[in-house]
């Protein structure tokens, strides 16, 4: 049985669309990541599309700043990025750790 997740913390749909373009971006980030892809062809095609969701990204954070919406809200958005499993995906970006050998 699967656990049920929390519920998604109330956001703007500017947020809703920072937080959403913001992990896309991570999740290819993930899969450039030289330490952690093993075929140049995946790499390349994440770099690619990372282009289009970085676009995204600055379009959402420059709507939200349009509209007037001049902060982060750091514990809210937080916690939308624990829903999502923003630390999961974040920790493809960074090496692995060390292998004992």
């Amino acid at each position: 049985m699967v656990p049920e997740l929390p519920p998604l913390p109330a956001l703007t749909r500017a947020e809703s669309e920072f937080v959403d373009a913001y992990l896309e971006v991570v999740d290819l980030l993930g899969r450039i990541n030289p330490s952690r892809s093993s075929h140049t062809y995946g790499a390349l095609r994440a770099a690619q599309a990372l282009i289009g969701r970085a676009t995204a990204l600055r379009d959402a954070l420059t709507l939200m700043h349009m509209r007037g919406e001049s902060e982060v809200h750091v514990a809210t958005l937080t916690r939308a990025l624990r829903v999502l499993d923003g630390e999961r995906r974040s920790g493809r970006v960074t090496l692995p750790g060390e292998q004992a050998s």
